[in-house]
């Protein structure tokens, strides 16, 4: 492809003598921080629908991949070629029922072979665990929920979401105790605990914690800056406002935005003054002291 083979030149003119000091000066590790911000940027353009900056950012994480590529032929280590014939590989062994002759009935058992057929190829480095591989500079969500992913292959997985749910509850309370005790490395725990639950029951409810997050995150940022254009344009400074008074304008902010986060202030919105409940013995529980995640 055309348009590919000039992107690539550009790259190489960029790092070659007489280029720019500042291409020249990148290796792999300091073009990390680039290699995050242009994959989440890609993510706020796939949010917002905004197909125009979904193919700009869509380029801007090209680039980091042939900069990268670049990075590797100039220390004779790979090139771009070695990449496209290394995804190319790794589709065409992983898709047999597209290029052989398999047959599967549905996406899950294309999951299901996909990591079967991965165990068997060779691997540069030991993996006796299902959970070797999974990246360490994952963000928490997501790689919670890839390992949660991972053991529920073997089979050490809730039934339904019953049981996640119910663990979450259990974890609240949890959290409830660890406040009371005042120990603060127990609270730590516990909170760690109770996020990797809602983690769990987002997976069984066929939920995507990060972009759930994410999403959450964004109507509560939408709202807020709300409340700060209605503090404005009434001549007020928010830090000097009551709690009732603010909770106010997140309500006047709720009536113009709609799946809005709960208010921060609302102790009956979206939460309950009862202790939540000890999770009862459930089928789920597995032997050796484990449990289902």
């Amino acid at each position: 492809m055309e348009e590919f083979r000039e992107l690539v030149g550009i790259m190489a003119r960029l790092r070659a003598s007489g280029g720019c000091p500042w291409d020249r000066e990148q290796d792999h590790r300091s073009l990390k921080p680039y290699l995050l911000e242009e994959a989440y940027e890609l993510l706020e353009a796939i949010d917002a629908g905004n197909d125009p900056k979904v193919c700009e950012e869509l380029g801007d994480l090209l680039l980091q991949i042939v900069f990268h590529a670049q990075i590797g032929s100039e220390e004779g280590r790979f090139d771009i070629a070695d990449v496209c014939r290394g995804i190319s590989g790794k589709l065409l062994n992983r898709h047999p029922h597209v290029f052989g002759e398999a047959q599967v009935r549905d996406s899950d058992e294309v999951s299901d072979n996909w990591e079967q057929i991965k165990r068997a190829e060779p691997l540069k480095e030991d993996r006796s665990s299902v959970l070797d591989g999974v990246p360490k500079a994952l963000p928490a969500l997501q790689k919670a929920t890839k390992v949660q992913k991972r053991v529920a292959k073997v089979g050490f997985d809730w039934d339904n979401h019953h049981g996640p749910a119910e663990k979450v509850h259990e974890e609240l309370g949890e959290v409830q105790a660890a406040v009371e005790s005042g120990d603060a490395e127990r609270l730590v725990a516990e909170i760690g605990d109770l996020l990797f639950a809602v983690v769990n029951l987002a997976r069984r409810l066929g939920v995507d914690s990060e972009d759930a997050l994410r999403l959450a995150v964004a109507r509560f940022g939408e709202r807020f800056r709300l409340m700060e254009q209605r503090a404005e344009a009434e001549g007020t400074e928010m830090q000097g406002l009551s709690l009732a008074e603010l909770d106010e304008l997140w309500g006047a902010a709720k009536a113009e935005l709609q799946a809005s986060p709960p208010s921060p202030l609302r102790s009956g919105e979206g939460s309950t003054a009862e202790p939540c409940p000890a999770v009862p013995p459930s089928p789920e529980r597995r032997g050796d002291g484990g449990e289902a995640p």
